[in-house]
């Protein structure tokens, strides 16, 4: 049973109605959103109308605002927006569709004076405007808003996208805008596209290589910003319709044969049923510039092999790709193939092939993720010698994940990271090495056989000897 003391609802109901009324006030002294937090809620009191008016006064307040939102302010008003959101999808729309559409869209007008005055580095507040547009498209199709009004102004929103906080509006507003709203849209872009454009100015144009005749302008290659702008819609659009031929002329030509776009491409047209015509497109692609092809692109080659029959052919490629990468993804794609038991046998002979890999930071890794943690301990035990101590992105969570169960394994990845930073002269790491030799000595008990790896003591006396006068090291070993 939990104590009286305990914050939950039922022990807060028990000091009454007036003290509780007291504590919210003082709580919310100093707390601008707290308070409105705490009107939204009388607001909703009097219904959704009266709950809409303070939405209306919040946003209006926040696209007035001018001064600089830095990094502990976006926080705020994160928050901010989220209530204002939810507040909008979730309470006023239920009462009100056509009201909250209205404010949703309000909302969404919002973005250009908060991005012109803001770094959103970590994109936490644009995924409040992609929301505001999944939102928005609920509400509409609450209104059975006119397909085309709501056209018209989706059409407007995109042409405006300066930051981004309408790429995903068109897409969510397919199902509210139907065949008649998809066809009128598509209307509106290509209209748009034939309308007379001013070429960039010189000092503008971005150059992105050189050719006999001079140099490659980003515009002559992709075209302007809007042309990328009408692309990008007519690309989106064409995918509503189901209409593959259109998704493909809308990338330039010279594009179509970049393995990204190529495996883009390769996929819809395995979705249409066009096995053979997305094998060409990929093996049209160019590889230049490709150490190995992207997995998107492998996969779709699979794909598009697997559909035309050429399942042995596929399954040659899986392991090939495992062979050349030690792609687990690959690997459990070729295992899943094979007949009961031949499987466990492939999957040996897959680990026997990761133990002898050249890189032994990528067998490693590989053996992690699949996961076979005995069989990475056996890697670190017999290659150690091969282990460097700088990769500390792998090795801590490496030892983390072998400590357990396999402490040696643990420990000699933790002495490749100490080892690393004494021997380097690397002071920035001294703690973190400090910290690696404690564990060491936690991980020593639970060792049965150091075999041909020095005990934890004889390590230690061997680093005094070789490292005693680095102070700064030692002053924090515990």
């Amino acid at each position: 049973m939990a104590a009286k003391t305990t914050l939950n609802a039922k022990n807060l109901e028990s000091l009454g109605v007036q003290r509780l009324a007291e504590l919210l006030i003082e709580i919310s002294t100093g707390s601008a959103a707290h308070k409105r937090r705490l009107r939204m809620e009388l607001a909703g009191n009097h219904g959704s109308a009266e709950v809409a008016r303070e939405v209306r006064k919040r946003l209006a307040s926040i696209t007035r605002a001018r001064t600089v939102i830095n990094w502990h302010k976006a926080k705020a008003l994160k928050t901010d927006l989220e209530t204002q959101r939810k507040t909008i999808s979730e309470t006023i729309a239920a009462d009100d569709p056509r009201e909250a559409f209205e404010l949703i869209w309000q909302f969404l007008a919002m973005a250009d004076s908060i991005f012109e005055r803001s770094n959103d580095r970590g994109g936490s507040l644009i995924q409040s405007f992609h929301q505001a547009c999944e939102d928005a498209a609920a509400i509409a199709r609450l209104v059975k808003i006119d397909v085309n009004v709501l056209a018209d102004k989706v059409f407007k929103a995109v042409q405006d996208n300066g930051y981004g906080q309408y790429d995903n509006l068109l897409a969510a507003m397919v199902p509210a805008l139907g065949k008649d709203g998809i066809d009128r849209l598509k209307t509106l872009f290509v209209q748009w596209s034939k309308e007379p454009k001013d070429k960039p100015a010189e000092d503008e144009r971005k150059v992105i290589g050189w050719g006999a005749g001079g140099p490659i302008y980003e515009d002559e290659i992709y075209g302007t910003h809007r042309d990328l702008t009408v692309r990008m819609a007519l690309q989106q659009i064409a995918d509503a319709q189901g209409d593959v031929d259109a998704y493909i002329g809308q990338h330039p030509e010279e594009t179509r044969k970049a393995p990204m776009i190529a495996a883009d491409i390769a996929n819809r047209l395995l979705s249409a049923g066009r096995a053979k015509e997305a094998l060409e497109t990929l093996d049209e692609a160019d590889a230049r510039g490709w150490a190995n092809m992207p997995f998107e692109w492998q996969l779709a080659r699979v794909a598009a092999l697997e559909a035309l029959g050429r399942a042995e052919e596929a399954q040659t490629y899986r392991w090939g790709r495992f062979e050349q990468a030690l792609d687990g993804e690959h690997l459990r794609a070729f295992l899943k193939r094979l007949p009961d038991f031949d499987d466990l046998d492939a999957e040996e002979k897959a680990f026997a092939h990761a133990r002898a890999f050249p890189n032994v930071h990528q067998a490693l890794a590989f053996f992690l993720n699949w996961p076979a943690p005995a069989e990475a301990a056996k890697l670190v035990v017999i290659r150690k010698a091969e282990l460097d101590g700088d990769l500390y992105e792998l090795m801590t969570p490496a030892a983390e994940a072998l400590a357990e169960k396999h402490p040696l394994a643990a420990t000699i990845l933790l002495r490749s990271m100490i080892d690393f930073a004494l021997d380097n002269n690397r002071p920035s790491r001294y703690k973190h090495a400090a910290r690696h030799l404690a564990d060491c000595a936690s991980l020593a008990p639970h060792i049965d056989d150091f075999g041909d790896t020095r005990s934890h003591d004889v390590y230690v006396a061997d680093l005094k000897r070789r490292h005693g006068k680095k102070h700064g090291f030692w002053s924090l070993v515990t």
